[in-house]
């Protein structure tokens, strides 16, 4: 596993570092929500504790061991099959999103939040939106690019 600079750093301060299964060393397996459907690739190897059913949806929330990030799989009702812009638009999502790409199909928000990167994808599914929301370091970020990326790209439902 490659080491981050910035942790070999903080290491050679005497500062510690927790370091994530990433790369080679993660172990993916395929969630499913049992009532819907949705599925989506999972690291289980980073997203080691259960948090328990999320807010306001059907799923699970998911932990890393110390915390730091997080995972909620979900669907929620979308009675009126309302498009993923007009289902987002209602969500009132914070100001300040830096990154929002929006479809038929699905729409993907993210922003940064008191040092924490948070990144929300929801797939328009049959009077469901299949949502992953994952909240992680910003310190972190480049580390958590290709998670944040299988995780979206693998949302089914």
């Amino acid at each position: 596993m490659r080491v981050p600079p910035l942790a070999v750093a903080l290491t050679f301060l005497g500062i510690s570092v927790p370091q994530l299964a990433f790369a080679g060393d993660t172990e993916w397996r395929r969630y499913v929500i049992p009532s819907t459907g949705t599925s989506v690739d999972m690291p289980v190897s980073i997203f080691t504790s259960d948090a328990g059913e999320p807010d306001g949806g059907t799923g699970r929330r998911f932990f890393t061991e110390d915390r730091r990030a997080d995972l909620t799989v979900q669907s929620v009702a979308n009675p009126g099959n309302e498009s993923p812009a007009a289902f987002l638009a209602k969500m009132q999502p914070p100001a300040g999103i830096v990154y929002k790409r929006i479809t038929p199909d699905f729409f993907v928000v993210s922003s940064i939040r008191k040092d924490r990167i948070w990144y929300n994808r929801c797939n328009r599914g049959n009077s469901t939106m299949n949502c992953v929301m994952i909240n992680y370091p910003v310190a972190e970020k480049r580390q958590w690019d290709a998670v944040v990326t299988r995780i979206s790209r693998t949302l089914r439902g």
